[in-house]
């Protein structure tokens, strides 16, 4: 039997560039879809999977991703003294057990699998997720949980995948791939980011992730890969072979949400996806589609 799934590792370090001026104070997993933050989503999703503890993987200016997790005392007794039940419950709902939230500094930007490789205390010699808060997924089963009854029935890494056009291979880490069920996929290779001619398959992995702890001895090694930093793709790539590895087609939407489009796209979507919001969604969409292009 596998070890059991408990740990997630959140790398949240990034600056959040393409969403200057909004992230210039405030850091980009705080944006939020609808009415939840971005962060908030990705450790919803988590627990969802059984995940009981969280490293978030942060950088100087993040100090409101752990305080939305927190007691706030003062607002929580102006809700009570209102009446306001309703909004009393979503702080409740957010907020995290004492203990189960960790932060670790990436004090250098040096790439996703440095950001890993900082969260390695915390690692230990268990399995872990990874989840990239900026991949929002919409699903019935959140993806994350499939991924974790993957891994349940694999025994090893286990990474989520789609399929991406041929000619965007470059912007992506590419799977080299074996048997294929049609649901899990054995990976035989990872690359990151091909070129479209030489890519090995169209199949991309997006950001949810379950690894062994072996990964850490590979990014400990620091070598550098595309873009001159440490690269998670290319420690995976060193596990191939000795421990079982599969891509999973997850079932769901995503929307990447560190691009302006696929976060307003991902606004509509969840907005549709609530039974509260969706009739006076679909009323003005309808207003919008009348405009000429």
């Amino acid at each position: 039997m596998p070890k059991l799934l408990r740990k997630a590792v959140l790398p949240v370090a990034g600056l959040g560039t393409r969403f200057l001026p909004a992230t210039k104070a405030t850091a980009k997993e705080m944006l939020p879809v609808v009415d939840k933050p971005l962060i908030q989503y990705a450790v919803e999703e988590a627990r969802a999977a059984g995940i009981e503890q969280f490293c978030l993987v942060t950088g100087r200016g993040k100090t409101a991703l752990v305080e939305h997790f927190d007691i706030a005392f003062e607002l929580e007794a102006t809700l009570r003294e209102r009446h306001k039940t309703r909004e009393l419950q979503l702080l409740h709902d957010a907020a995290s057990e004492p203990g189960s939230i960790v932060t670790v500094r990436q004090q250098v930007p040096l790439g996703l699998g440095h950001a890993i490789w900082c969260a390695r205390a915390f690692i230990g010699d268990d399995p872990f997720a990874i989840l990239l808060p900026d991949d929002l997924v919409l699903a019935d089963t959140p993806c994350l949980k499939q991924l974790a009854d993957a891994y349940a029935e694999t025994g090893g890494n286990v990474v989520a995948v789609t399929e991406v056009p041929r000619e965007h291979t470059n912007r992506y880490g590419i799977l080299e791939i074996g048997r294929d069920d049609g649901r899990l996929v054995e990976v035989t290779g990872l690359v990151e980011k091909p070129d479209p001619a030489v890519a090995p398959s169209n199949l991309s992995i997006i950001g949810r992730y379950v690894l062994l702890p072996e990964v850490i001895t590979h990014l400990a090694r620091m070598e550098r890969g595309a873009g001159n930093e440490v690269q998670l793709t290319d420690g995976m790539a060193q596990m191939i072979g000795r421990t079982p590895f599969h891509g999973l087609r997850y079932e769901g939407r995503r929307f990447d949400c560190g691009d302006k489009v696929g976060f307003l796209e991902a606004q509509i979507a969840f907005a549709l996806a609530r039974p509260d919001l969706a009739p006076a969604i679909r009323k003005f969409l309808r207003e919008y589609a009348e405009v000429p292009a």
